[in-house]
Parts: structure tokens; sequence; C-alpha cells
């Protein structure tokens, strides 16, 4: 095993195959610059003449410096019975005057046959020239040997053929692809080893997809088995199933494995989420390392050990990827759970005392009417504070009204809300309309509480769930309400339950301002 090996992301080439993942050529420059700055040795941007947008990126990136990373500019072998010097293809490869040039050959005889519709000889010639010609016009050629392993296991003598074609070219290093991603752990450092001791001294990196489930497993065992180059892309994206997944790998090689990959360990968790923000794609919350729940804690057990030794349950450090521990609460937690959650709040609770048994007996009763408070942090703040007497309503609900009605040749029609409050020791009756009973709810209490709390302006609701609860029961079920505001810099969610879903939004609602509210009072 290398103590050296040298990532290379494809999110902008190889990811951009994910469904629903697509980037301008800006957004890839703004990844690029990420990427670069985060410590990736090379950064494939696209391939040239496939489409405008990578042509354009090519472009941009000229004007551009990188102060760590290269980046490359992929592409095919040239085509059979071509000239490689007549091949467009190959031609704007070079235009894109990248410092590296990778381009993918076939391994596997079944796609020479029956893909390519070409001889063995000629796939040959086809990797060799490719090769050679972009060696001589001064790029450093990376040759990814595509379906190598499947390749390998079908007519070994031929894979390793091709891979010798692409040294005769002068290739700089031959990066095995376990393209179809069916491959194991053992299969893989099996047959790197033997490349190998065929090919001595020879730089050998690996490209794994994830069809299997062992992308990362598949990477890490070819790194073990010799390989210095692991191919990737961020949070996995990629055909299919996706890629290997590069913030898993990287912490693995680098605190489990001893590699030093990234001089700075701890931005991995932001460049992930970045990633996802530029995708416009939510952030897959239970990733190892860097997922919003990857150190998350909610059984009563598992918090009363963290409490006395993280490493207890936690492999590593959160803070070593950038990411931070979290204690849930719900109908498992224990005491310790509870107590947590005070010491966040700056509340001091003692264990065993009965103001703890008290606000957990009141959460797992809670949580049995419907309530979830995993991802309802505001709404377990405020019936902490609430139970300890620490909470002062800023409102009295007198009462509240919706209507909506659908006329037949009209059609829908907003819907109305009444709210009337008491407030600052006077009565507040107000009216609005909206797009639906609970938005206009939303309108009539926020229009109530405008003079007294005109901070208010700065909520908005950015996300609202709902929940059926006992389906068994039909439209008579219980519904749980979860939304998240933000203030535009911080978020919080909160939950209500109720058999009436209007009921339901309401508390969620209200209680997303007043948390809102008790901050700012605080």
């Amino acid at each position: 095993m290398s103590s050296q090996v040298t990532l290379y992301d494809t999110t902008l080439r190889d990811g951009t195959q994910g469904e629903g993942v697509n980037f301008s050529s800006k957004d890839k420059l703004r990844i690029a610059h990420e990427l670069d700055a985060f410590g990736v040795h090379y950064i494939e941007g696209g391939w040239p003449g496939s489409n405008p947008k990578d042509v354009e990126f090519f472009e941009l990136a000229k004007k551009e410096t990188f102060k760590h990373a290269k980046i490359a500019a992929f592409g095919s072998t040239r085509r059979a019975d071509l000239a490689v010097e007549n091949d467009p293809q190959v031609r704007m490869l070079l235009d894109a005057e990248t410092p590296v040039v990778t381009f993918y050959g076939k391994s596997w005889l079944l796609h020479v046959t029956e893909v390519l519709r070409t001889t063995p000889e000629e796939n040959c010639a086809m990797i060799r020239d490719t090769v050679r010609y972009c060696k001589e016009a001064g790029r450093e050629v990376l040759y990814d040997a595509e379906h190598f392993f499947d390749g390998f296991k079908d007519e070994p003598v031929y894979a390793l053929s091709t891979l010798q074609a692409a040294l005769e070219g002068g290739a700089d290093a031959l990066i095995l692809c376990e393209t179809n991603g069916g491959c194991l752990p053992h299969e893989i450092a099996d047959i790197v080893t033997k490349v190998q001791a065929h090919f001595p001294g020879t730089k050998i990196g690996i490209h794994s997809h994830d069809d299997g489930g062992c992308g990362v497993a598949n990477a890490l065992a070819a790194i073990r088995a010799g390989a210095v180059q692991v191919q990737g892309t961020i949070n996995g994206y990629g055909e299919r199933t996706g890629n290997c997944n590069l913030t898993t790998v990287i912490p693995n090689l680098q605190l489990k494995m001893g590699i030093p990959v990234v001089p700075d360990l701890t931005k991995l968790t932001a460049l992930s989420k970045y990633v996802d923000d530029v995708a416009n794609l939510p952030h897959f919350n239970r990733a190892p390392f860097v997922g919003s729940t990857a150190f998350s804690h909610k059984g009563g057990t598992h918090v009363n050990a963290v409490q006395k030794i993280a490493r207890s349950y936690e492999h590593v450090q959160p803070t070593s990827v950038g990411n931070r521990q979290v204690v849930l609460i719900s109908d498992l937690s224990g005491q310790d759970n509870i107590l947590h959650k005070a010491t966040e709040l700056g509340l001091t609770l003692k264990r065993g005392t009965p103001e703890v048994k008290r606000i957990l007996d009141v959460v797992k009763q809670r949580e049995n009417d419907g309530y979830e408070y995993e991802t309802a942090d505001a709404s377990m703040e405020l019936l902490i504070r609430k139970e300890l007497g620490e909470y002062k309503p800023f409102f009295t609900l007198l009462e509240y009204h919706t209507s909506h009605r659908t006329h037949g040749e009209r059609g829908f029609e907003p819907c109305e809300a009444t709210v009337k409050l008491e407030l600052n020791g006077e009565r507040v009756y107000t009216v609005e309309e909206g797009d639906g009973p609970v938005n206009a709810l939303d309108c009539a209490l926020r229009k109530a509480l405008s003079h007294a709390y005109p901070e208010l302006a700065q909520v908005s609701l950015i996300d609202y769930k709902v929940r059926i609860i006992d389906s068994k029961n039909g439209t008579a079920a219980k519904t749980r309400v979860i939304i998240e505001s933000t203030d535009g810099t911080n978020h919080w969610g909160n939950v209500g339950s109720s058999f009436n879903i209007i009921d339901a939004s309401w508390e969620a609602l209200v209680e997303s301002l007043e948390y809102f509210l008790t901050k700012k009072r605080a």
C-alpha cells in the first residue's frame, strides 16, 4: 500500500451523468475552485465537444488560476479505422488546453467486438495511437481502462494487452475502471495485485461505481493492493446508483488508513453541502462522515455512554471532518438526552430531579400522541422551557376560523382566515386570504402580530411536511405537521399533531413564531 495517493474528482463530468444532477458552466467553475481549495489533485472538467456547456467551461478555465489541482479534459480513443490526427474528438481534447488528458478505451472483448464492432488488434492500436498523440502534444495522459475488471475476468490476457498498448504509447498512469459496479472488494484486490505484478513500477488508479453498494469499499481495496490514485465524485453523484463517494473515501484514507490526501479534512462537510447546494439537491442526512445524522445519538443508553466517553459510539471525532455531535430527543430517550439539550440551552438541570423526569415523561407521552421531536428542535426547546417555567407567552389565542369555497364555473377561490388574539391587554382581530387554509392562517396571524412584533417580517416558512399517523383510520387519521422556518441566517423546525390537519398546522406555525421571538427576547 502506497503512502501517497492522489485524488481525481470527476463530479463535473461523470457526476453529471446522475439523474437530477445538472451544472451550468459557471457552476462547474465555482465547484472547481472549491475542489482546488480543498486540495483535490485532479479535476475532470468534462468532455470537450460533447456539449456547448463543457466547451464553455474549458474556455473559462483557461483564464483561471488553480493553486493545487490540475484540470483534466476527458474523451475517448480515436475511432476505428481513422488516423488519430484526423479524429475531431481527439483534436478537441487537445484544444481544451488542459495540462491533463484522460481518455477511455475498451478492455473487455465483449465491448470490442459487440459495441465497437472492430478487431482486438485495432482496439489496441486505437489506445496506443491516442496516448502517443496526446503525449507528443505535451500532455500528462491518464488512460481509463473501461470495464477492465469484467474484461479481466473474461479474457485476462487480452485485458492486460490493452494496458500494454497504453504504456507503449507513453501513458503516465493506468486507471482500472470497475464500470459496471458489480465487483466485490476481494475481486478488486486480487486483480489489482495481478496488474501490479504484471507491470511493476507502473502507476495504477481505481475508478469504481456503486451499483453493488461497494464503490467505496472497492476503491479502498484497490488502494490497499497498491493503487496510487482514486477517482470518484463528491457525494457519490454519478450514473445509475452513482460513483465512488469521495466524501467517504477521503476520511477513510486519511483517518483510518493513515494516508494524508488533503491538507484540512475539517472542510469536508462544508464542501459536501456546498456541492449539493450548487446542484440544488437535498443533502443526504445519513451520509457517512458528512451527513447531519452521522454523529447523532437517540437511544438513552447510547447518549449516556457518549456523554462519558464519545468514542464509545463515535468512530472518529465529528469535528475532524467538520461535522458535529447531535443528541436527539424522542420516546427512546433517557435523562441524559434531556440534560444534554438543557445544557445547550444554557439551563441547569441535574440527573434524577423531578423536573428532568417530568420533561422526559411529557416527551414520551407526546410522541405517543403523534409528535416527533427529532427534526423539531425548536418545539423541543419550547417544551423544556414551558415545563421549567422559563417561558412567557407572547399572545393569547381567542379564536381562529378558516373557510374556502369552490365555484362550479369559476373553480377554486382563495381561502379566508380570521384570527382573534389578546395581545398586550388588547383584542386584535384580523382577516386575510391565502392559497389554502394554512397559508391564510399564516397571513392572518402575522398581520395580527405585525404591530407588536415587526421583527417577524424576517421569518419565512421554507418547508411544510404532513405525515399521516395510523393510516388505517383513513381520512379520520391523526396527522403530524412539521414546518421548517428561517430568519435568513438560522433554521429551526416545529411540530404539531392533531386529528385536524388545520389545528396541527396552526400549532406548528404558532410555535415557529414564538421560538423566533423567544430567541430575540433572550
